[in-house]
């Protein structure tokens, strides 16, 4: 029977480190300030956004939302981020996730200043992240990371990465890279997908289709972290087959409750390092 890496009880522990470091920096007269931006009615996006409010809350950083409608144009958003950017006090910006169809996101994300860039996400942070650079590494895979490491060490560890996306799947296995283990990468056109994860002392999956990963495609001992988050019969299941999966590996992450809290507080690692610096 698998342990259950509760993502919960080890991001409730690094905050407790990260309000330390707050109380430490508002001795000094910095007050760490996160500036939120929401368009539209997206109930997903919202349910997030409150997630990270009452996370900031806790740490101590100052956040704020700033909603919009729907109709925002790109420009009206484009000349708000210049704006962040120009203002000293602000120490992250994000921009919440999926955007409204008529707003490039690419554009949006490459003009907030990489120095305020908490999600990790522009080009400039990513590619520092690639060579190995300090730089503010992309939350949800510097969850992961910090996840996988309260288990193992990581060198030499083959990781088999399910999922290519540019926010969690290809920047994951950078990470574990830069960590010196072995790193595969599988997707939808992968063939046999289940000869490849089989080989993996760390399963990493990110898809976003339930039940993806049963157990026979698990090598008894692995370490597996799930990072779908998909609505099946109005419940929340992972891209692993849990109640399966759970009896081959030594550890699993649950959903919810695994990835999640951690990808919240990393941005708010994020914006205390940024305050820091400053």
């Amino acid at each position: 029977m698998a342990v259950v890496i509760d993502g919960k009880q080890i991001a409730a522990s690094y905050r407790e480190t990260l309000k330390e470091q707050v109380t430490a920096l508002r001795s000094r007269g910095i007050i760490p300030k996160l500036k939120v931006v929401l368009i539209g009615n997206d109930p997903a996006s919202h349910s997030y956004v409150r997630g990270k409010e009452r996370a900031a809350e806790e740490i101590g950083i100052d956040s704020q939302i700033l909603r919009f409608d729907e109709d925002m144009t790109e420009a009206e958003l484009l000349k708000l981020i210049d704006l962040l950017n120009d203002d000293h006090e602000v120490h992250g910006i994000l921009v919440q996730l999926p955007l409204p169809n008529h707003i490039d996101e690419s554009r949006v994300i490459m003009r907030i200043s990489p120095e305020k860039d908490v999600d990790g996400f522009h080009p400039e942070n990513v590619g520092k992240m690639m060579l190995g650079l300090d730089t503010l590494l992309p939350c949800t895979p510097h969850g992961i990371l910090h996840l996988v490491k309260t288990q193992t060490d990581l060198v030499g560890k083959h990781v088999v990465v399910v999922g290519r996306s540019q926010i969690v799947g290809k920047p994951v296995g950078m990470l574990f890279l830069n960590e010196s283990a072995t790193v595969t990468y599988c997707h939808s056109k992968t063939a046999d997908l289940g000869a490849m994860t089989r080989q993996a002392d760390i399963l990493i999956v990110a898809v976003g289709r339930a039940g993806l990963v049963t157990a026979d495609m698990v090598k008894p001992g692995a370490i597996v972290i799930d990072v779908g988050v998909n609505r099946v019969d109005n419940r929340l299941v992972g891209d692993v087959d849990y109640e399966g999966v759970k009896d081959v590996a030594s550890a699993i992450t649950p959903v919810p409750g695994g990835v999640g809290p951690m990808t919240i507080t990393m941005l708010m690692h994020n914006t205390v390092e940024v305050a820091s610096r400053g």
